[in-house]
């Protein structure tokens, strides 16, 4: 085996890497395409840049963000700890600098004796004698962004005909905060009362239906009422080269909205197979929830990808029945993003599970956010230090995985989890197991409880 861990990409998930691997004592060469050749959306030659917000969200432990930087504070994180060295003020939030962000993780990275950084464009992971996987271990960390030719090779390595390219993905919401005296379990068509049944037989059908779908049903004025605030609603503007791949593959909700009244009425919306619980009757129009998580804890909106911003996610969305105290876990996103579906080639440890010297890390993996990509090239490197140490020899008991009771290990377990209808996921309370015991019904306090449950496993 090589005497060095070979990273490609020098982003948030690969500088961490990078650095936990040389602290190990262990010899690193992170290759990095800038300032040769900048992507579409990178204009700064440090490190670590910060294309979008320069917020990594909130500091509290009752946010399963706040929580995910304290796990990475107490594992020595370089990127949290220089995140913190230059931030801004943001109230609640950790917010940074980008520049100065950018230039610190730069420096750190260039001071390391131990870190070789190479400055050139990468189109295959076995291109030459430094890089080989089949003799030394290979981190992949080249973030939504990904040049084309190497996103070819990347898919002939995963042995998938084609990566996802671009991210249009509905929000997730927590099924403590739905409110069951609206909604109701079912599947279309299954869910509709057949002529000979009973209204009793028909209720207690319903309450055995398998628990995959939630329905959210709605008469015209609240249809209408939805429909007209979606398609005045704010929306993100969205880059050029975005715009391109994006809307051909993928159709926003507002946009289908405009196209129509009743368009979303013959869509997704559609009230075909269905009878409203509290009537017995079709209702006007309907929104189908889809489990998310093998818990059953969280739901996405099924065919509600959007390119809303955030906030009017949170106004709109919650006027339809039942979401009007909706906790979204995850908002919808649209926008360019190269990821593999992790869920079927990858373990735990973000390794690659047919070839055990490849390991991915950063949102490649389909977790989303500065933080969570900091956190996957956490877990990378110290499998692959722990691989490396052992001459190659993958054994079980050396892997290093976090437990699910972590934000880290929750999300190392959710995208490692075969998921059909797998989606780019970030840091929520959603994905950890529930508290055991009596149910706590006040919010601030049950994510303190999380918290605190996961700290301890930490440990």
């Amino acid at each position: 085996m090589k005497d060095y861990i070979t990273i490609i990409g020098g982003g948030l998930a690969g500088c961490e890497a990078a650095y936990q691997i040389a602290k190990a004592g262990i010899k690193v060469k992170l290759y990095e395409m800038k300032p040769i050749k900048f992507s579409e959306a990178h204009s700064n030659k440090n490190l670590a840049e910060i294309v979008c917000s320069n917020s990594l969200k909130s500091n509290l432990l009752t946010n399963a963000c706040g929580l995910l930087k304290e796990e990475l504070r107490r594992l020595d994180s370089l990127l949290i700890k220089i995140a913190d060295e230059t931030k801004v003020p943001a109230g609640q939030a950790l917010a940074v600098d980008r520049e100065k962000f950018s230039k610190r993780v730069t420096e750190e990275i260039n001071k390391n004796p131990l870190i070789e950084v190479i400055h050139k464009e990468i189109e295959n992971v076995d291109c030459d004698n430094e890089i080989d996987s089949k003799n030394g271990i290979v981190i992949i960390a080249t973030g939504p962004l990904t040049s084309e030719k190497l996103a070819k090779e990347i898919g002939k390595i995963a042995g998938e005909d084609k990566l996802y390219f671009y991210d249009a993905a509905a929000p997730i919401i927590s099924k403590d905060s739905i409110n069951f005296d609206i909604a109701f379990y079912g599947n279309r068509y299954e869910q509709e009362k057949k002529k000979d049944e009973t209204t009793e037989e028909w209720m207690e059908r319903q309450n055995n239906q398998e628990k995959s779908y939630i329905n959210l049903p709605m008469n015209k004025e609240e249809y209408e009422n939805f429909w007209k605030a979606l398609v005045e609603a704010e929306v993100v503007t969205l880059h050029e080269f975005e715009k391109r791949e994006i809307f051909e593959g993928c159709m926003p909700i507002e946009v289908m909205g405009k196209r129509g009244i009743d368009t979303l009425r013959y869509g997704p919306l559609k009230p075909v197979g269905f009878d409203d619980l509290r009537t017995g009757r079709r209702p006007y129009a309907i929104v189908q929830l889809r489990q998310d998580n093998s818990e059953g804890t969280i739901y996405n909106m099924v065919g509600f990808q959007t390119n809303l911003k955030f906030g009017e996610q949170k106004r709109v969305f919650s006027m339809i029945p039942g979401l009007e105290n909706a906790e979204f876990e995850k908002f919808g996103v649209m926008h360019r993003n190269t990821y593999i579906n992790s869920t079927k080639l990858l373990d735990n440890t973000f390794n690659l599970k047919s070839n055990n010297n490849i390991y991915f890390a950063g949102q490649i993996t389909g977790v989303e956010g500065y933080v969570e990509s900091i956190a996957s090239g956490m877990v990378a490197a110290l499998n692959a230090i722990s691989v490396f140490r052992d001459e190659g020899k993958k054994q079980e008991k050396n892997k290093i995985i976090f437990s699910e009771y972590t934000v880290i290990g929750a999300l190392a377990k959710y995208i490692s989890t075969e998921n059909e209808k797998f989606q780019p996921m970030n840091a929520n309370f959603g994905i950890l197991p529930e508290l055991e015991g009596k149910k706590i019904r006040d919010k601030r306090e049950r994510y303190m409880k999380l918290s605190e449950r996961s700290l301890e496993y930490l440990k």
